[in-house]
């Protein structure tokens, strides 16, 4: 089947449109129409070379379709004509972590990412004899798709496309992160910095949470605008002076919580000097490959705080994610507020020079 896609060459320059020839599904896969895809800064990061890949690779990883083939020795729990939203961490349920319920770290997942195909370690992409690569087992910049069916999770009716595609990612990662890895914490502070997708999710998993106060860092007006109007209780803009001398001021104490979603060194540091005694950093973006940050030695040990990594907002996404639906369909979670500007695929690029130049919101891709 030959359709349009996106297609990263070589990090630094722009995605091309082309047309591709995806193979049909094999034993355990299922075709997907794409309906949406999410844009998301994971994907910038190959794009600009901070993180690399097998290459040329047909970018996207956050979206939802509906399902126009099954393979064969599909498990028999999916249907032509379901719509579902994609996980680009898929769930084998034989590894360690799966039966251990930490699927997130399934081990297929790394095994797709290292060799830019599928769960068999081959691609179902290619351009007349050129081989082409998927990205992390999904690749949705593209009319369509091949997954395995252990990457896709059932959307509900009255859960439009767009919504669907930017929880599989970005708020299942925000949400999860406030549910999931820090679990408990009605009453008490929370600092997240970034308020991009993930930054925003976890504010809404913060005010679901019953977390008191939220305070979201950012640079841009218009992102804590929307971070306020998300549940936000307080706002810093970190271009009109220190972050953490202006946190201290607010809450002289520190904070119980801190989510960094920006994923850079300068921040993380922020977010730890933020934290009360006892307090704890939830590290939830990437960063470039090799990047660290300095941890206090007697700070950590004298004022025992903690820093941890929560991927994919530490979440199990087969239960996860339909409860991220059902809250969104009763209101609990105002996922629509998330929605920025939506392009064609052929405007895929200025989608992320948007993105790179701060754009408010969620930007989706509509193939």
């Amino acid at each position: 089947m030959s359709m349009r896609a996106a297609v990263l060459r070589q990090p630094g320059t722009p995605l091309t449109i082309e047309e591709v020839d995806l193979a049909p599904p094999r034993s355990g896969e299922i075709l997907v129409r794409i309906e949406a895809s999410g844009i998301c800064h994971s994907d910038y990061h190959y794009m600009t070379g901070d993180i690399t890949c097998p290459l040329p690779v047909v970018l996207g990883h956050e979206g939802a379709g509906i399902i126009e083939e099954l393979g064969p020795d599909t498990a028999g729990t999916l249907a032509v004509g379901d719509r579902v939203a994609l996980m680009w961490r898929p769930r084998c349920g034989r590894c360690i972590p799966c039966i251990t319920g930490n699927p997130v770290l399934c081990q297929s997942g790394p095994r797709q990412a290292a060799t830019g195909g599928l769960l068999d370690g081959t691609s179902r992409l290619s351009r007349g004899d050129e081989q082409l690569h998927h990205f992390l087992g999904v690749s949705c910049f593209a009319e369509r798709v091949v997954v395995s069916e252990t990457s896709v999770v059932r959307v509900p009716d009255g859960v439009r496309p767009e919504i669907a595609a930017i929880a599989g990612c970005a708020v299942i990662t925000g949400v999860g992160a406030v549910l999931n890895a820090i679990g408990e914490c009605a009453g008490e502070s929370i600092l997240v910095l970034g308020a991009g997708g993930v930054g925003l999710s976890s504010v809404m998993g913060a005010r679901l949470a019953g977390a008191n106060p939220i305070v979201v860092v950012d640079v841009d007006p218009e992102k804590l605008e929307l971070a306020t109007r998300l549940g936000a209780t307080h706002t810093i803009d970190a271009g009109a002076g220190d972050t953490v001398e202006q946190l201290l001021a607010l809450l002289p104490d520190g904070v119980t919580w801190a989510v960094e979603a920006i994923g850079r060194p300068a921040t993380l540091q922020q977010a730890f000097d933020c934290l009360a005694p006892a307090g704890t950093l939830v590290a939830v973006g990437l960063g470039r490959v090799g990047e660290t940050f300095a941890i206090p030695v007697n700070a950590l040990v004298q004022r025992q705080k903690r820093v941890i990594g929560s991927l994919y907002g530490s979440a199990n996404p087969l239960v996860d994610l339909p409860k991220i639906f059902g809250l969104y369909l009763a209101g609990r979670l105002p996922l629509d507020e998330l929605i920025g500007t939506t392009y064609p695929l052929e405007r895929v690029n200025e989608a992320y020079d948007a993105l790179a130049s701060g754009s408010v919101g969620r930007a989706v891709v509509i193939p």
